[in-house]
């Protein structure tokens, strides 16, 4: 089975490039983070924040070496339910006025799978830092397939899909825990350009 480090490597033999770290930058158009929770053992609910940014540094040839760090407009959160959102992004949940960034940070990546490595490190949610773990899959890598129609998507991107865990109530969040689910999955699903954007 092909690992993460060998298909890199021949997508960048491919182009003609060697393999070399590199800067992937969120785009936070084509990126989500939801999060979701079981209500009192009835349903299964979610939401989503809306503003994200961060950056992912990546060599094919050393995985284990990956590093990421991504930052949540914390007042971007989303429910559909206006009243929820409102109670959440109170001094009750998230403290938003006070607390304006949720940020991830990671402390070091193990490869799990042919296409999959393990991001381990801490988050940052209401002043409170826990550690926290996102298995990651790459999804694509190379030049986008929309880059000879428009020049935003031009240059290298990869897509990336991470899931995980938290318990809330290390976090400062727990009201109503545990009727109302501990434990928050996260889903996120991410589109990364090579560099960024230059500034307009």
């Amino acid at each position: 089975m092909k690992t993460i480090t060998t298909i890199s490597a021949g997508i960048l033999a491919l182009i003609g490039g060697a393999a070399v770290a590199e800067t992937y930058v969120i785009d936070p158009g084509h990126t989500e983070i939801l999060f979701k929770w079981n209500h009192a053992g009835l349903t299964t609910q979610s939401g989503e924040w809306t503003r994200i940014s961060g950056e992912i540094e990546f060599d094919p040839e050393n995985v284990t070496a990956t590093t990421a760090r991504v930052e949540i407009d914390a007042n971007s959160l989303h429910t559909g339910v206006p009243e929820l959102d409102k109670h959440l992004k109170a001094e009750d949940f998230f403290d938003v006025s006070a607390n304006p960034t949720i940020t991830f940070a990671s402390t070091r990546a193990v490869q799990t799978g042919a296409e999959n490595l393990r991001l381990i490190g801490d988050i940052t949610v209401k002043g409170t830092t826990v550690p926290a773990e996102l298995d990651v899959a790459l999804v694509f890598q190379g030049e986008h397939p929309l880059g000879s129609y428009l020049d935003f998507y031009k240059g290298d991107w990869i897509g990336v899909e991470a899931t995980g865990n938290v318990l809330r109530s290390e976090l400062g969040v727990g009201q109503y825990a545990p009727l109302t689910s501990d434990v928050v999955q996260l889903e996120i699903s991410s589109e990364m350009r090579a560099g960024g954007w230059p500034e307009q």
